[in-house]
């Protein structure tokens, strides 16, 4: 192995062909093989706009909807919104940081954490049910955007198939779900080069179509004092104080990146350094909240305003513009904004994870198509039919992914202090590995784990703990990480003292 100097203060970890080939031998296909230096070619720019259209998609405004009923002002719903941007992005640079040293995708690291064996299930849960469920939803999601535009531009097209079902769905569905299912598979195929192109287009039409929808709402809203004096009004409304209003919403937010928070190292990997990945993504999640921050609440909030009705749902405010070229223009970003989502967060990790899973008989390629298939077989259509399961059961599943980021985090910077012994992880098959630190299930991270998940849920289930429902990754992430780190100092005094 060698390392490629690029500073004084940082350097990353690259392999050459004879250790690379070593791997190859032990039965690991090229989908988990640390990246060489010639693969490396994401750099500052590439990770500006990778993430710029996982923040505004539709799911997101409908959100910041949300936030506005936990009784704050509109510009506390803004600052607290803009100083999620730095939990996030600190969470994502640091737990991308193995990934960008070393060129080892997230299965690997969660090996490095979890161990051979104990990696399989976090990894499933990751990879395979939270990122294929999330990829149908997000697809459907999606397809509703469609289905409306597709209406606007040929009005009979809501009339296709008169009564036809296909198992709860109706064909001007069914079609605009296939239509998107086929985009995101076409991407996903792709990989890091074709979704870099994809979000080099989308960036700027976000700026200029997000700016244009907030000086639309400013203008019929009266003016930016009207929105910002506006009050949500109705049953739905909780009176927290500021403190734990700003902590719910920080919490929710980066809450929707424990997944992509988690298996990060996916797109590090290929970082050109880790100060590339490091000021990259800070770059893309400051700005792109920033902009979401201000647009989301004005957007809503101007809608609202002007239609007469509290209205949180961002196409159908759209839906309800006179302009039909400004409702293609819009819903086309949404649309695309949820491809990006969909291609960042979940299938992507989908196929690797799979990959990981069946070395030998899955690469990313047909890990796509598999993800892909089960993400349409599942019917996510009808999940959607009962909205109290679905997001129990998702929410179930980001609970879980706040303490194995905490573990994995402490595992890397407290037990590793971000060394990783890669012979030792890609270990040989089948030979004596009794020594090796990765081998088998790492019994302190699953204690942890579980441990921080009890306590990340337990307010589902006990009312007067709410609360900590409402702040679960941060006290699942924080329990996971500290409980994990004093385990291993105490194992580790306990042997020195032997």
């Amino acid at each position: 192995m060698s390392k490629k100097q690029h500073s004084a203060a940082e350097d990353i970890v690259t392999v050459d062909n004879k250790t690379l080939q070593r791997f190859k031998d032990r039965g690991y296909n090229e989908d988990v093989l640390p990246k060489t230096a010639d693969k490396r070619n994401m750099n500052k720019k590439n990770y500006f706009t990778l993430w710029m259209g996982a923040v505004h998609n539709i799911p997101n405004y409908t959100a910041v909807g949300g936030f506005l009923f936990l009784g704050l002002s509109p510009i506390n719903v803004i600052l607290a919104i803009i100083i999620s941007s730095l939990v996030v992005s600190a969470f994502m640079v640091y737990n991308g940081r193995a990934g960008s040293k070393y060129g080892i995708p997230f299965a690997m690291q969660l090996r490095s954490t979890y161990g051979v064996v104990g990696s399989k299930l976090p990894g499933f849960l990751r990879g395979c049910i939270a990122a294929i469920a999330w990829f149908g939803l997000q697809t459907y999601t999606g397809a509703l955007a469609l289905v409306i535009l597709l209406g606007k531009l040929w009005p009979g097209f809501l009339d296709l198939g008169g009564d036809f079902s296909f198992f709860g769905i109706d064909m001007p569905g069914l079609i605009a779900f296939s239509l998107l299912w086929i985009v995101n598979v076409l991407i996903a195929l792709g990989g890091g080069g074709s979704l870099n192109k994809f979000t080099a287009v989308l960036n700027p039409l976000i700026y200029l179509v997000f700016g244009g929808m907030t000086i639309w709402a400013i203008n019929v809203a009266g003016g930016i004092g009207n929105i910002l004096s506006y009050t949500a009004t109705g049953s739905e409304v909780v009176n927290h104080p500021a403190m734990i209003g700003y902590l719910i919403i920080i919490s929710s937010i980066i809450a929707v990146w424990a997944a992509p928070g988690s298996s990060v190292s996916d797109f590090t990997q290929n970082a050109t350094s880790t100060k590339d990945q490091a000021i990259g993504q800070t770059a893309s999640l400051v700005v792109a909240y920033l902009i979401f921050a201000f647009s989301s609440v004005f957007i809503l909030i101007g809608g609202s305003l002007h239609f007469g009705v509290q209205e949180w749902n961002v196409l159908n405010i759209v839906n309800k513009w006179d302009s039909l070229p400004a409702i293609i223009i819009a819903v086309l970003v949404l649309l695309m904004t949820t491809i990006s989502t969909n291609s960042t967060s979940n299938i992507i990790p989908a196929a690797y994870q799979l990959s990981a899973l069946f070395p030998k008989k899955i690469n990313y390629k047909r890990g796509v198509w598999i993800a892909s298939i089960i993400g349409f077989l599942i019917m996510p259509w009808k999940l959607m039919e009962n909205p109290d399961s679905i997001f129990i059961f998702l929410n179930t599943i980001g609970a879980l992914l706040g303490p194995v980021a905490g573990v994995m985090l402490a595992q890397y910077y407290i037990v590793d202090k971000q060394q990783i012994d890669l012979d030792a992880l890609y270990m040989e098959k089948g030979k004596n590995q009794e020594k090796n630190p990765y081998k088998g299930i790492n019994i302190e991270a699953y204690i942890a784990t579980i441990v921080a998940l009890v306590a990340s849920l337990i307010g589902q289930f006990v009312p007067a703990l709410s609360l900590m429902s409402d702040l679960s990754w941060f006290i699942g992430a924080g329990l996971g990480f500290g409980l994990y780190a004093l385990l291993k100092l105490r194992k580790t005094n306990t042997r020195e003292e032997k």
